[in-house]
């Protein structure tokens, strides 16, 4: 396992560096000036060419790659152009949002989704059954910006329930931030709750098929503990996998949610740098979601050999 674990940080690393340069090249490519992007037309030639120099657009491309990522390395991201503050300061004011949205909407997604799965899978070809199938299958389709702009018409231009944008921490207001959380949770959980379940309910039928299912309902096992611990256990390897990729979804696609509800966290943030072209911030933004995702992935390979003791690491 260690030998495993050490591979695959290595890998990680690997794939952080590939990225690293790859982004760093494609913004060094965009076509037009960065510094007239960033500040307009009318800069002043003293402005324009201290801006110049601090994103050491007076040195070669290699060069300039090799100390941002030194600087990375450290921590200092540079200074954001837009916001006139170091980029690592607005990441750790905006991450925070970001994953507090990511995980709480992952950690409601799993049990109803994972619950509705096994439903559905139990009960096939009843009612429920086609109840959950459709829903699932409906709500998988439909892209989260647009549930987030129908929640709002509905629930706070015509309703007036709930508020249509900003955030609170639960510690400094919780009523209001419960008011501001629902329909911005709504939007990242359904996508996770619908896939969830159509994987579970698919991982299920394949399983309660097998022949030690029928040897454990033989032995006089009650339903509940066959389907719970004999047959969910067995079916969640390939619903693992999904887990670790809706939670890279979930962080990644952030930047919709945030958008629609003006939520101060890091996909807005990365919107708001890509329309000005803050390229510190830009780069930053890119590094942190692919070092997270890639942290994600390890785990879930992880929790495969917790699952599943017949699954060996060489």
């Amino acid at each position: 396992m260690g030998r495993y674990i050490a591979k695959r940080i290595g890998q990680m690393v690997l794939i952080l560096f590939l990225i690293s340069i790859f982004i760093f090249m494609l913004i060094s490519f965009i076509p037009g000036d960065p510094v007239y992007a960033m500040l307009g037309e009318e800069v002043s030639p003293e402005m324009y060419a201290k801006v110049y120099h601090e994103l050491n657009l007076d040195k070669p491309v290699i060069y300039r790659y090799f100390i941002w990522l030194g600087n990375a390395l450290t921590g200092n991201f540079g200074q954001s152009t837009q916001f006139h503050m170091p980029t690592i300061e607005l990441l750790a004011e905006r991450m925070p949002v970001t994953l507090y949205f990511t995980f709480l909407s992952f950690f409601i997604s799993i049990p109803v989704g994972v619950l509705l799965g096994v439903v559905s899978a139990v009960y096939r070809g009843k009612p429920i059954d086609t109840i959950v199938t459709l829903i699932a299958n409906t709500t998988a389709c439909l892209p989260q910006f647009w549930i987030g702009i129908l929640l709002m018409y509905v629930f706070a231009m015509k309703l007036a329930w709930l508020p249509s944008f900003g955030f609170v921490w639960p510690w400094e207001d919780f009523g209001k931030s419960v008011q501001m959380t629902i329909m911005p949770l709504f939007c990242l959980a359904i996508g996770g709750i619908s896939s969830i379940a159509r994987q579970t309910r698919s991982s299920m039928l394949e399983v309660i098929r097998q022949d030690y299912i029928r040897t454990a309902r033989s032995k006089g096992l009650k339903e509940n503990k066959v389907i719970f611990i004999h047959a969910l256990k067995n079916a969640l390897i390939p619903v693992i996998t999904l887990f670790g990729m809706r939670l890279g979804l979930l962080i990644g696609g952030s930047m919709f949610m945030e958008t629609v509800f003006a939520i101060p966290g890091m996909g807005s943030l990365f919107v708001k740098a890509i329309t000005s072209r803050d390229i510190p911030v830009v780069q930053a933004c890119v590094l942190v979601t692919a070092l997270i995702a890639c942290l994600i992935n390890l785990l879930t390979d992880i929790l495969y050999a917790v699952v599943d003791p017949r699954i060996k690491f060489e």
